[in-house]
C-alpha cells in the first residue's frame, strides 16, 4: 500500500480558494461486516459527484471483505493512527480527519462497531473519529448485520441511541445475505448514488448550500 498522507486542514473562514470552495470532503468509515465487500462500489459511485472528495476509515476486520487496491482514494486504518504520531507536537489523525470532514458516513456499520458507538467505546481509528466528531455536521450510519442480530433487542435500543446523538440513520434493505439467509444489509443503489447532484447523494436533506 502506497504511504498515507495527512489531510490538509481547513483554510480558516475568509481565506480566498476557488479549490477549496469547490470540494465537499467525505469521510466515509467501513467495518468488519460482509457488506464491505461493496466497498469499492461505494467509493466509485461517490466518486461520480462533481465536487466531492472522499477519504476512507477503515477497522481492521473490514480489510477481510475488500482488496485496497481497489479504493482509488487515500485509505486510513489503525497502523496511520500510530505511525503519525511520534511526540507531543505531531498530529493526531482522528483529530486532522474530524476537521477535515465535512461528512461521515459509516456503510456498512457491524453490530460489533455499533455497540461500541452506541456505548462510547473508541479503541480503534474509525471509532476514535466518531468519539471525537463534531456535532454540528452530519453523520449517517448504514447498519448491515445478520437477521438473528438485527432482531436482537439490544440492536433497536442502540440504533436509536445513535440516533439520540444527532446521527442519522439510512435504514437496512431485506436482502439475501452471503450465509444464505435473507437479512438486512444496505443498498449501493443507483437511485442513493446519482451523478448529476451532490445534494441527492443521500437520501436526506444535509448537504450545505454550496453543495
Amino acid at each position: 500500500m502506497e504511504p498515507m498522507s495527512l489531510p490538509e486542514p481547513a483554510l480558516p473562514a475568509g481565506h480566498s480558494s476557488s479549490v477549496a470552495q469547490e470540494k465537499f470532503h467525505v469521510l466515509l468509515g467501513v467495518t468488519g461486516s460482509v457488506a464491505a465487500l461493496k466497498l469499492p462500489l461505494l467509493v466509485s459511485e461517490l466518486l461520480k459527484i462533481p465536487g466531492l472528495e472522499v477519504k476512507v476509515v477503515t477497522t481492521e476486520r473490514a480489510k477481510h471483505f475488500y482488496n485496497a487496491q481497489e479504493i482509488p482514494v487515500t485509505l486510513y486504518s489503525d497502523e496511520e493512527e500510530w505511525q503519525l504520531w511520534k511526540g507531543r507536537s505531531d498530529p493526531v489523525l482522528h483529530i486532522e480527519l474530524r476537521r477535515w470532514a465535512d461528512l461521515m458516513v459509516v456503510a456498512p456499520l457491524d453490530a460489533n462497531t455499533l455497540a461500541k458507538v452506541a456505548n462510547g467505546i473508541c479503541d480503534n481509528l474509525l471509532t476514535c473519529v466518531i468519539r471525537a466528531w463534531d456535532l454540528s455536521k452530519p453523520l449517517l450510519f448504514c447498519p448491515a448485520m445478520n437477521t438473528a442480530m438485527w432482531e436482537h433487542p439490544i440492536t433497536a435500543r442502540q440504533v436509536e441511541q445513535l440516533k439520540g446523538f444527532g446521527y442519522m440513520e439510512i435504514p437496512c434493505v431485506v436482502k439475501k445475505l452471503v450465509c444464505g439467509d435473507e437479512g438486512q444489509s444496505f443498498s449501493v443503489a443507483p437511485a442513493l448514488f446519482p451523478p448529476s447532484s451532490c445534494r441527492d447523494v443521500l437520501p436526506f436533506a444535509v448537504w450545505p448550500r454550496r453543495c
